[in-house]
């Protein structure tokens, strides 16, 4: 069964709750689409960890390899990532016990929305967080 997307109201819930999101893919070049989202989410007042394991650093906060070697608890993952690696990237999710998977837009992969949502994480793929924040009148962190 092919997975759906939480309704806007989880969604809602989710974005007004979390406070940390790792940004898997987050690049430090500004013309990367993960940079202008990593830049929007710290504007919005989240706490934003880059992982990407070819970055030290990213829009001045440390990036990590991997989900695994950041040492702080994070509420969603945000994946810049081809569709192929995202199972892997959804272990490492359900292992730090992120409560989210979130798959930027264009980015769909059922195996890895099958094996989060069975370690209890909520999925959302196809969708840039960045737009929902906006769609869904998120207001911003204090």
């Amino acid at each position: 069964m092919a997975h759906a997307n939480p309704a806007e109201t989880e969604l809602q819930a989710l974005l007004s709750e979390a406070n940390t999101i790792a940004v898997v893919g987050a690049s430090s070049n500004p013309e990367r689409s993960s940079n202008g989202v990593m830049q929007r989410l710290q504007q919005h007042g989240y706490r934003v960890i880059p992982v990407n394991p070819n970055e030290t650093e990213v829009l001045g906060q440390k990036a990590y390899p991997s989900l695994l070697a950041v040492p702080d608890p994070i509420d969603i993952v945000d994946v810049f990532r081809r569709p192929e690696h995202t199972p892997q990237i959804a272990d490492e999710a359900a292992r730090i016990g992120a409560k989210a998977l979130w798959l930027q837009q264009g980015i769909v992969n059922e195996d890895a929305a099958a094996r989060a949502s069975a370690a209890g994480l909520r999925v959302v793929m196809d969708q840039c967080i960045a737009v929902a924040l906006s769609l869904l009148r998120i207001p911003k962190k204090r």
